[in-house]
């Protein structure tokens, strides 16, 4: 193994650590020793690859947004109709969440917690610029309501995080029939 791959691994594996703590136990009850313990490296390891824990956060938000965001615009193409562009989007998202349940949990947690820095919320709001982009088009040809995209989203994309928890509880199942009327429902709240 090259060192430039062990390097790879223990980021990795501090990254996977912070995953798992902070979808356990919350940001605040994932301390750094407890990181360093999981992952199964020294503390002083961490700050070889972070300068703090606030550092390691946004990283690892940042990796999970641009895996989200592959995920979410896969075989998307901005020749597609504003509702096919929407709806395979929207899929791709569905079926993120349901397969990568710690990554999703993650984001939602970081979607309710002031502890990724906004400079970094807004560059991983980049990763979703072909979201947007698509939005915009569907307004100017007046198929998406003229409505903050802000709005869009919570109406069309933030519904399946309350949905994919309330399959956690096991208290919902997303199958593929529900899956189906719910982005027609979602395409309902932005569609004129």
């Amino acid at each position: 193994m090259s060192k430039k791959e062990k390097i790879t691994d223990k980021r990795a594996a501090l990254l996977n650590a912070t995953l798992t703590l902070v979808n356990n136990h919350g940001f605040h009850n994932a301390p750094m020793s407890k990181i360093a313990i999981l992952a199964g490296v020294a503390p002083a390891t961490i700050y070889l690859y972070f300068e703090n824990k606030q550092d390691l956060i946004n990283q690892l938000y940042l990796e999970v947004k641009k895996s989200f965001s592959s995920c979410a615009f896969q075989g998307y193409s901005g020749e597609l109709s504003v509702k096919d562009g929407f709806e395979l989007i929207w899929f791709n998202i569905a079926n993120y969440k349901l397969n990568q349940i710690k990554e999703a949990n993650f984001l939602s947690q970081c979607d309710n917690s002031p502890m990724v820095e906004e400079e970094i919320r807004v560059e991983g709001l980049r990763h979703l610029q072909p979201l947007l982009d698509l939005w915009e088009r569907g307004k100017k040809e007046e198929v998406i309501k003229p409505l903050s995209d802000y709005v869009l989203y919570a109406f069309s994309i933030y519904p399946l995080s309350f949905l994919l928890e309330m399959q956690e509880r096991q208290t919902f199942t997303l199958n593929e029939e529900l899956k189906a009327q719910t982005f027609l429902a979602a395409w309902d709240a932005i569609s004129l």
